[in-house]
């Protein structure tokens, strides 16, 4: 049975295991079964569409903060977050809407994406262009680590990637709700050791769980998930690899800071 910790990827499971039927009935025409290629090509596209969007939410940040003007970017980066989420909860509960919701949260999170980068690199000249860098080496190397072998996908590490990015999601849920009453947890925002050696953990674990995408993926797609299915497993990857981006440019602040 396929697995995941991955809160869509569970979705992508429990509807590809409803929609499958009879196998040899469901494989008979491949036209309409997801594929590997078929998913790393949407992945691209999504991609291509969030990078096209953040350029231009970089753009617009860039010049209202040369006019002293902030406010110019935070519509984009609350709408840009929120409206992803949003969209995000839509796509996982009803992964049939993918084809249509995907490259609407590329875009999305290409505008809040676009203009948090222009906050950081304000601050720590180059440090967005050290951070893409970083993401992408880490999704080739993950991807290489994942077909060698040299990291297997087993239960047991599907369970502790699942809990670890579990406790991530709830300290950061805490931090959010303590912040609206003006308290700050620790090391999240802390550019001291502690700090940075959380950024490392979770700059770890997020990375780990593109493994848990690639294994999902690949077993859906030998097991003949829906077409559609390409769409939402891209959407799963483009997710993983915000949050690892975010945490690239989290982790090397502070070691900048620091």
């Amino acid at each position: 049975m396929l697995r995941s910790s991955n809160p869509a990827l569970k979705t992508l499971e429990q509807t590809a295991q409803m929609s499958l039927g009879p196998r040899d009935e469901f494989v008979a025409d491949r036209t309409q079964a997801m594929t590997i290629d078929g998913t790393v090509n949407k992945t691209g596209l999504l991609l291509l569409i969030a990078i096209a969007a953040g350029a231009w939410t970089w753009q617009k940040a860039m010049t209202g903060f040369a006019a002293g003007d902030a406010s110019a970017a935070m519509p984009l980066v609350w709408g840009g977050l929120i409206g992803g989420f949003i969209v995000a909860l839509a796509t996982i509960f009803k992964p049939q809407w993918a084809t249509v919701t995907a490259p609407l949260y590329a875009v999305l999170e290409g505008l809040a994406m676009g203009a948090i980068s222009a906050m950081f690199e304000l601050r720590f000249p180059g440090i967005v262009v050290s951070a893409v860098g970083a993401t992408f080496a880490t999704l080739g190397a993950m991807l290489l680590a994942y077909k060698t072998g040299l990291i297997q996908v087993t239960d047991t590490f599907r369970k502790v990637i699942f809990y670890a990015t579990g406790g991530i999601m709830l300290y950061y849920l805490l931090s959010l709700v303590l912040g609206f009453f003006s308290v700050q947890v620790p090391m999240i925002h802390d550019s001291g050791p502690l700090g940075i050696i959380f950024s490392l953990f979770v700059v770890v674990v997020a990375a780990m769980n593109l493994a848990l995408d690639f294994d999902f993926i690949e077993k859906a797609s030998d097991q003949g998930a829906p077409k559609y299915m390409e769409w939402f497993g891209a959407f799963t990857l483009l997710m993983t690899l915000v949050w690892l981006y975010l945490e690239m440019l989290r982790l090397l602040a502070k070691l900048r800071d620091e």
